[in-house]
């Protein structure tokens, strides 16, 4: 079972949304990711105008529908924005696909070819939770800036020092998570890397679950969430609630730096969740020895957590939509292969007191 799909990495993530001129300029003004290529009116395409940005080798797409009959219309009507497609690039798309479907992968789209003036992909999808696809793309001789039908439209974003896609986690439906963790095992031979009950990640109001699936390399990583019975609604029953389904929770971006990347990214703008103060006091007795400065961690909001492996710095955003539903997790790994699983009383009260002020506690 180990990677029956020959699956290489996360080729890129897709968010349809609403405008993505705008969202381009979000992603490149407060995250540093650089405008590579561009697909659009101007390139031929008249269904969709599609923007791929870049910063290390963490890749996104941001699509916008230019009709209403285009699926991201009633897509974005009932999600808002969010992410679509996990693409992952594979040995070959065709056999992949075969494959998948054979293991019980619902198909999305058939084995086809792309091609333009730079070369040539194979591309097929199918489906994972909620709405959310995996497209699969193996490459022919294609040499162009991103994929065939993008044209070159370089914007370059101020670098904030993200290397590449940590872990994706999907937030599913009570009952749904091992069902999916299944269908992880059974299609793409992921295996379960960690697990965590609401013991692990419950506070006084809430509670969730969570199983961590993982590639047999360890770099393609699918943390799979549900909620847990509590006394008040848990924060993934808020994001099902608000994105009307199974969906992205979060996205986990992985740098050299924490301290560098999080003060560029706070400068730029971006809101991110807070613990309170106490926790530094108690840092020390709880993970030991660290080569940061306690005091810098505090000023920005970084949290740490230590495992038998090593140590991790993480830090979380807040929703980067309207609806509270995707943000973003930066992460530091200085040995640990773990979550964070120390820090999730604290930053579940953090989540907690943002959800009260939205009224959804």
């Amino acid at each position: 079972m180990e990677n029956p799909l020959k699956l290489k990495r996360i080729h890129h993530v897709e968010f349809w949304v609403g405008n993505a001129r705008q969202a381009a300029y979000y992603y490149r003004k407060g995250f540093g990711f650089s405008q590579v290529a561009y697909s659009g009116l101007e390139t031929g395409q008249r269904e969709q105008t599609s923007y791929a940005l870049i910063q290390g080798k963490a890749n996104i797409v941001l699509t916008t529908p230019m009709n209403a009959s285009h699926p991201a219309a009633d897509h974005i009507k009932k999600h808002g924005d969010g992410v679509r497609d996990i693409a992952l690039e594979v040995e070959d798309a065709d056999k992949a696909f075969a494959d998948a479907v054979k293991r019980g992968a619902k198909p999305a789209m058939e084995p086809h070819d792309e091609t333009d003036s730079h070369g040539t992909i194979r591309r097929a999808a199918v489906h994972t939770y909620g709405d959310t696809i995996h497209s699969l793309i193996s490459y022919k001789d294609y040499k162009g800036p991103f994929l065939p039908g993008f044209a070159h439209s370089h914007i370059a974003g101020d670098d904030c020092g993200i290397l590449r896609i940590d872990h994706i986690v999907g937030n599913v439906e009570l009952g749904k998570m091992q069902h999916w963790a299944d269908y992880y095992t059974n299609v793409f031979g992921f295996h379960r890397y960690i697990t965590f009950d609401d013991k692990d990640i419950s506070t006084e109001y809430s509670a969730l679950m969570s199983i961590v699936m993982s590639d047999d390399s360890h770099s393609v990583k699918f943390p799979i969430n549900e909620p847990a019975q509590a006394r008040k609604k848990s924060q993934i029953e808020e994001y099902i609630d608000a994105y009307k389904g199974a969906g992205v929770q979060h996205i986990a971006l992985q740098t050299k730096d924490v301290i560098h990347t999080v003060g560029k990214l706070q400068s730029n703008g971006l809101d991110f969740l807070r613990v309170p103060n106490a926790y530094y006091d108690e840092l020390p007795s709880r993970v030991g020895s660290i080569d940061e400065s306690i005091p810098a961690l505090q000023k920005l909001g970084v949290l740490v957590d230590r495992d038998q492996e090593g140590y991790l710095l993480q830090i979380f955003s807040k929703p980067v939509e309207d609806r509270p539903t995707v943000f973003f997790e930066i992460i530091q790994r200085k040995g640990s292969r773990g979550f964070g699983k120390g820090n999730f009383k604290a930053l579940f009260t953090a989540i907690e007191q943002e959800q009260a002020l939205r009224g959804n506690l």
